[in-house]
């Protein structure tokens, strides 16, 4: 590349990575710790567990089981049910004053062998939920999604700019070469760009998936009004259906079991929920594979008469949404990619800090080496970037 290349990839670099580097580092620094998410929650005790019964243990009924959570907190209506990846012996309801979406939830944790009450877990409280929160939104609901969202857009940007002066840079040293001189500036950055280099992969593939979980909220509507809107074309005039003339949701469940007879329940959204409509009882299954265990497959039961009136494939780009949030957290292979990744974000925070030393040192000119690189981003901060934050909307938080 000629000079004013070089000088303009350097500039792109240069202010996409500083107006983002405040907000990578609060989503690198909080989302190790959401890596562990369930380790720590056993740690603290927090984590909700299943007595250990025989396989062959009968379950009750799932009316029973919101019967019971309904008796905790009669003055709300369920929103959820969901049952953990791990753990086929425990019921999380999720209940709420109105069907709508809000932040206003109880949990109640229900033994699914025996219908008794194991927890209540406190969901909105607690050093993970900070954690999350700041990760997610920064506690500002969809516009600091969005806001995150534009972050770790500014993130790739930097990481393409920072690949694209990088060759010219290292033209003349080898590969990992961090050169030990008297002032630290000229360590900083080579080890920056040496860093920034070995996690590219890791950086682009967390940055994105971070970026599409922001949109999830939106992705989400426009599948309501995309596919969801013509499936309930039938019901265009008729009301809500009461609770009262519900239909059993043991009766539903097995109507969706049989309908996807290979897959397993994730969790079920009530009529006039988010993940719902308001003449359905929406069950969501997942497959039983690693990676299909991360999809979903909404059958829908008609809430009066426990029929199932449709089973619609999820299009690409809820698809693209659901692969991108456990892959976001390294929630695909256990501990070791847990550890991995944990390992790669560690190095991030390095570049991030290492980009933003170096751009505060700026005024302390570094001479030049014995093997001279090209004088524009030879001199010039790199820096590099984290990931945004993941956003499991489509998870409920039971």
């Amino acid at each position: 590349m000629n000079s004013r290349k070089i000088k303009t990839w350097a500039w792109v670099h240069k202010w996409s990575s500083l107006v983002c580097t405040v907000f990578m580092l609060l989503l690198c620094i909080t989302g190790l710790p959401l890596i562990f998410h369930h380790e720590i929650g056993h740690l603290l005790g927090t984590e909700v567990e299943s007595p250990k019964m025989p396989a062959n243990t009968p379950r009750v009924s799932l009316d029973r089981v919101l019967e019971t959570a309904r008796a905790k907190h009669p003055d709300r209506v369920v929103q959820f049910v969901s049952q953990p990846e791990d753990d086929d012996g425990l019921w999380f309801v999720t209940l709420t004053p109105t069907p709508a979406p809000t932040d206003d939830f109880k949990s109640v944790a229900v033994d699914a062998r025996t219908g008794a009450v194991l927890a209540q877990p406190k969901l909105d409280e607690g050093f993970m939920y900070v954690m999350f929160k700041l990760h997610v939104d920064l506690f500002a609901g969809l516009a600091g999604k969005l806001f995150l969202g534009f972050m770790g857009l500014l993130l790739l940007v930097a990481i393409v700019s920072g690949v694209v002066l990088y060759a010219p840079f290292m033209r003349k040293l080898d590969f990992g070469t961090v050169r030990r001189e008297k002032r630290p500036r000229l360590k900083w950055l080579d080890l920056h760009n040496l860093l920034g280099i070995v996690t590219l992969v890791w950086l682009f593939v967390v940055g994105s998936t971070g970026m599409i979980n922001t949109w999830a909220d939106l992705v989400i509507k426009y599948w309501q009004y995309d596919q969801l809107s013509a499936l309930l074309a039938p019901y265009k005039n008729e009301p809500t259906v009461p609770v009262a003339q519900r239909a059993s949701v043991q009766r539903s469940m097995e109507a969706a079991l049989q309908q996807t007879p290979d897959m397993k329940l994730s969790f079920v959204a009530f009529p006039g929920t988010a993940f719902s409509s308001p003449h359905h009882t929406t069950f969501f299954m997942r497959g039983n594979e690693p990676f299909t265990s991360k999809l979903l497959q909404p059958v829908l039961v008609d809430a009066k008469t426990a029929q199932v009136t449709a089973a619609p494939k999820m299009p690409w780009y809820l698809t693209a949404l659901l692969v991108s949030q456990p892959l976001h957290f390294g929630d695909y292979a256990g501990m070791p990619m847990q550890i991995i990744w944990a390992l790669l974000d560690i190095a991030t925070i390095i570049v991030l800090g290492s980009g933003l030393y170096l751009w505060l040192k700026r005024g302390n000119t570094v001479p030049a080496p014995a093997a001279p690189v090209p004088a524009g981003p030879g001199h010039r901060p790199q820096h590099g970037g984290q990931q945004p934050d993941p956003a499991p909307a489509m998870k409920v938080q039971a």
